[in-house]
């Protein structure tokens, strides 16, 4: 593997409402010398929230969720992406790939010993995490999803994603905290701001840049067939509860694409309905967490 990159921890001096002191794995099966910095709170044989961000944010994202989670007694579980927050972040932007990031997830779940999981997902913690319960279905017991989709080649893809995409590829160096303060008006200077802290330049957002590129668009795309397989799973095999949240303002991955989602999980419930939110649903967390937590109760 060519040069890796560590953000500067000086860079995560000012992180409003994000207490938490992140823990670090540098031998996961297949990936070892690449470290992954986690959140890991609440007591170790709780049962998990499992939470994963999506692009181009990181665990920063579920800073208003976490308390609430906190608050059932559970443990939860955050790591950011290899390219994404305190995780390292390889400079080669070929190294990342739909495949990279799936397998580090699930050398990350084993390697922890994680069981009892409720999946907490949203945009990529989506199109990654909702493909794996498949592989190990005996570690998951409860599903939280917000925007995001089930990536399967065999289902267009939106023209607002497509619109994203080249947005996205036409901005390499992309302003993090700009996107992010404008998708979520409410944020303050210094949390957007935070959003920026993992990039000190435009060597650091490789990760950033490939997401958009990796959705499988077709059939053949990489990934796709992982995602049919899931698909399936999810239509026949899921057992446990699930509780959808969607942030109504979201263009690209909003309530027609939820809702198509729903129908692929089975005895899904239907979807708690945010009108304020939007893409990034976890900045409306404060709402979205409670509602989330009693819904999986009922």
């Amino acid at each position: 593997m060519n040069e890796i990159l560590r953000t500067p921890e000086e860079r995560f001096a000012n992180l409003p409402g994000f207490p938490w002191s992140p823990r670090s794995i540098d031998d996961l099966v297949g990936f070892d010398g690449l470290a992954m910095s986690f959140l890991d709170e609440g007591p170790a044989t709780a049962p998990v929230f499992l939470c994963l961000h999506g692009e181009p944010t990181w665990s920063y994202l579920y800073r208003r969720m976490i308390p609430h989670f906190l608050a059932t007694g559970s443990r939860v579980i955050a790591p950011d992406f290899f390219g994404f927050g305190r995780s390292d972040k390889p400079a080669d932007d070929a190294i990342y790939t739909f495949d990279f990031h799936r397998n580090s997830l699930i050398a990350f779940i084993r390697a922890l010993d994680l069981t009892d999981i409720t999946l907490v997902v949203q945009d990529w913690g989506g199109l990654l995490g909702l493909t794996l319960p498949m592989e190990m279905p005996e570690r998951f017991a409860r599903l939280v999803v917000m925007n995001t989709i089930l990536p399967t080649g065999d289902v267009p893809l939106t023209k607002g994603f497509l619109d994203w995409r080249a947005y996205a590829n036409g901005h390499p160096d992309m302003a993090v905290g700009k996107l992010l303060a404008r998708t979520c008006p409410h944020l303050s200077p210094s949390e957007a701001a935070a959003y920026d802290a993992p990039y000190p330049d435009v060597r650091y957002k490789g990760g950033v840049r490939q997401f958009p590129n990796l959705v499988p668009e077709f059939v053949d795309s990489k990934g796709a067939a992982v995602g049919r397989a899931a698909r399936e799973f999810w239509r026949n095999e899921w057992r446990g509860p699930s509780v959808m949240a969607i942030g109504m303002t979201d263009p690209v991955l909003g309530p027609p694409v939820m809702r198509g989602l729903r129908r692929d999980i089975r005895g899904c419930p239907e979807p708690l309905e945010f009108v304020d939110a939007g893409h990034f649903v976890q900045e409306w967390g404060e709402e979205v967490a409670p509602a989330a937590i009693a819904a999986l109760q009922h």
